[in-house]
């Protein structure tokens, strides 16, 4: 029995199927939006409109972004012999916060999941090929996540580049900077070992 009069407990049900958002978040963000003024309310349902509407993928690299080109692959002083491939595009967010990396991304949108009935074809793979064949491409970093799907992807994309002979290359994973061992599953602490490094 629902205790809230019907657009309220719809505002609640729509704010319950974004990711991370449990039923009580969902109240507490409907009884906020309704405490708003009138005015803040428009502002956010047209935010939300304008984004889902202008919204589109790089016609290179499918990032998120509101023109033909993100702004990174419109910036000429990037490195454009390599590429880095993300799962996601807040995982370009994330790179970009480290100020390492200076080349180009690719963005899969997903990674290779059998179990969700994603496979090679329901992601940008092909877009990722189409721009190694036709730009003179001489790394592929793969940054997918240390996840099994992560790997299983990972290790797809580089069985299909090795015929090309790109160089391509996996970000290490392992423990975080500041980690205690004794919180680290097997899987970490394993990786962590293979991808230890000579000081």
């Amino acid at each position: 029995m629902d205790f809230y009069a019907l657009p309220i407990s719809n505002l609640i049900e729509q704010l319950s199927r974004l990711p991370g958002i449990g039923r009580k978040t969902a109240q507490r963000l409907a009884f906020y939006i309704l405490e708003m003024e009138s005015l803040d309310v428009e502002k956010l349902a047209t935010a939300i409109v304008e984004a889902k509407e202008k919204i589109n993928y790089c016609k290179e690299c499918c990032n998120l972004t509101d023109g033909e080109l993100c702004n990174i692959c419109s910036d000429d002083r990037r490195d454009r012999s390599t590429i880095c491939v993300v799962e996601g595009a807040k995982d370009i967010v994330a790179m970009e916060r480290t100020r390492e990396f200076k080349g180009l991304y690719h963005v899969l949108h997903g990674v290779i999941s059998p179990m969700d009935n994603m496979g090679p074809d329901e992601i940008k793979i092909k877009e990722l090929l189409n721009r190694v064949y036709k730009e003179k491409i001489e790394e592929v970093i793969l940054a997918t996540n240390p996840t099994v799907e992560g790997e299983a992807t990972a290790l797809y994309i580089a069985k299909l580049l090795k015929p090309l002979g790109i160089k391509t290359t996996r970000i290490a994973h392992g423990i975080p900077v500041g980690g205690d061992l004794e919180y680290f599953d097997e899987v970490t602490l394993s990786k962590a070992m293979e991808n230890r490094r000579e000081l």
